[in-house]
């Protein structure tokens, strides 16, 4: 029998997260990590402060809560820092017109004619709603390098899909 954790850990070491992002992307995380640091931050650390000159810290609800936020600033900021050093910014490039690469937006027709957007993006980035995907999914593999016309194969979980290629632009 497989434990939970055991599993996680598994396909934890499964999902390669490449180090690319948009500088859109970049600069997004950044101003988070600003944000965190310089304000929210030290408005928790007033109220936690306040809270603690209030007396009895142990039924201290605004306390406990302040202490707790503290915490998970302090766990973001350190994922943050540590992540944006490590992430390398891919801007877009007048060679990759009429190929999909990294920043590519496109569009794939499904066997039933159905057209869909899609974005390759960072993993850090990727964001389903927007129809983002990231460069490690199964999709964003198969599209790298391809042109307009081109069909793509890929297995999901309901079987080989394949896709065709409508269009491919960049925002510059």
């Amino acid at each position: 029998m497989v434990s939970l954790f055991s599993f996680s850990i598994k396909a934890k070491s499964l999902m390669a997260k490449s180090n690319y992002i948009t500088r859109q992307g970049y600069e997004t995380l950044d101003r988070e990590l600003k944000f965190l640091w310089k304000e929210e931050r030290p408005k928790i650390t007033r109220s936690v402060s306040e809270a603690a000159a209030q007396g009895d810290r142990s039924e201290n609800a605004e306390y406990i809560y302040g202490k707790r936020r503290l915490r998970e600033i302090d766990r973001r900021v350190r994922f943050l820092t540590k992540r944006l050093e490590a992430l390398q910014i891919v801007d877009y490039h007048p060679k990759q017109e009429g190929k999909v690469f990294f920043g590519a937006w496109v569009t794939l027709e499904d066997e039933e004619g159905q057209e869909q957007n899609y974005r390759i993006v960072g993993g850090d980035e990727f964001n389903p709603a927007q129809h983002w995907i990231s460069i490690d999914s199964p999709v964003a593999r198969a599209l790298i390098g391809k042109s307009v016309d081109d069909e793509i194969k890929v297995q999901t979980p309901n079987g080989l899909r394949s896709w065709f290629i409508n269009k491919i632009w960049y925002e510059k």
